[in-house]
């Protein structure tokens, strides 16, 4: 008597509403899946990696990762769509009745777009069971060519630019808290306080979204990032025990206010290097590799002792033109060198911190 074959099992299948979309002569499904379902079916095929059609993925940043995975379980908010490719020959996408049927397979359908997302979700998951029911918007292409996968992802990734990091960090202020990045907003009401402080020697100088167009001036994006590292969770600040930010800005604002005094009237004209961000990214640095630690010694982070540690001639002020032409990690470190040049330190301690 021969075997019985035992029949072959249908893979379980979804029901969900679609709309089908059509640019130029490509069309994709629109629909929304949860992200249990994202993470069985989705996969990354990855460039240069996996040896089949379709593979335009970068290799997964397992930091990114880490940090969607907080986010999904923090926030959730996954509005823009996970664009996929379905490739299962076998256990095909049916449209039926005004729905999509959707095989729950694995390894179903590449990822174009978001591979990280679905990494933090599936991440996410382990810890938190229920974000398994978390709704996410998708568009769905089926069976697309290598070329075809290639033109979506650039689209995507070049000309569909993200928003300038300094609307990012603006907006920081006013966004929810768990979204924000706890050491950029410090920057920000920094560089809040040094645009808008009456002894700040940047007033009126930063350029906020929205703020008129001019030659000169700093991005607010530039104050950020430059002071970041200062400001952060066992930053240079910590590490000497300064946490408030009152003493924060004031520090900033001193050591800015020491390298005015040398410049008087010219220190706004767009002649000065510390008009713009390769200045105030070069000086921040030295601030951060030289002077804190100067004044940590003499606990004084006065104006006064830090404009006493420098001997800058007047016929010799660190110019714009100096760095003109050069790249961005170029003029900084330019800066910081000419400062080192003219940091003459003294000896000299004082028993208690000052500010």
């Amino acid at each position: 008597m021969g075997k019985i074959s035992k029949p072959i099992k249908k893979p379980e299948t979804i029901k969900t509403p679609f709309v089908e979309v059509s640019q130029g002569q490509t069309s994709f499904l629109l629909t929304k899946l949860t992200a249990g379902v994202l993470a069985t079916i989705a996969y990354a095929s990855i460039r240069g990696q996996d040896n089949e059609e379709g593979a335009v993925q970068r290799i997964l940043n397992t930091r990114r990762i880490s940090s969607i995975a907080d986010f999904a379980n923090a926030v959730g908010h996954f509005p823009n769509s996970i664009v996929l490719n379905w490739v299962n020959v076998k256990s095909k996408i049916v449209v039926k009745s005004g729905n999509l049927e959707i095989p729950i397979q694995p390894r179903s359908a590449q990822l174009i777009d978001g591979q990280h997302r679905v990494e933090g979700l599936r991440s996410a998951m382990e810890t938190n069971p229920s974000l398994a029911e978390l709704e996410v918007p998708v568009a769905i292409y089926q069976n697309l060519s290598t070329a075809e996968c290639a033109n979506i992802f650039l689209s995507i990734n070049t000309e569909q630019k993200p928003v300038p990091r300094s609307l990012v960090y603006d907006l920081y202020g006013i966004a929810d808290v768990e979204l924000v990045d706890a050491a950029a907003v410090r920057a920000r009401d920094i560089a809040i306080a040094l645009n808008e402080d009456e002894d700040s020697p940047y007033v009126g100088t930063i350029k906020f979204p929205g703020s008129p167009r001019s030659r000169g001036g700093i991005a607010l994006s530039t104050v950020v990032t430059a002071l970041k590292s200062l400001v952060d969770s066992k930053g240079d600040f910590e590490q000497r025990n300064i946490f408030d930010l009152e003493t924060q800005k004031k520090i900033v604002k001193n050591f800015f206010s020491a390298l005015s005094q040398f410049y008087g009237e010219r220190w706004y004209e767009p002649s000065n290097a510390f008009m713009y961000a390769a200045g105030f990214s070069g000086g921040t640095d030295f601030l951060k590799t030289k002077m804190l630690a100067y004044c940590q010694d003499r606990k004084s982070f006065t104006q006064k002792t830090m404009r006493d540690a420098f001997d800058i001639p007047a016929n010799d002020l660190i110019l714009q033109e100096e760095v003109k032409g050069k790249g961005g990690k170029e003029s900084t470190l330019a800066i910081q060198e000419r400062l080192t040049s003219f940091f003459k330190p003294n000896s000299s301690k004082v028993a208690d911190y000052e500010v």
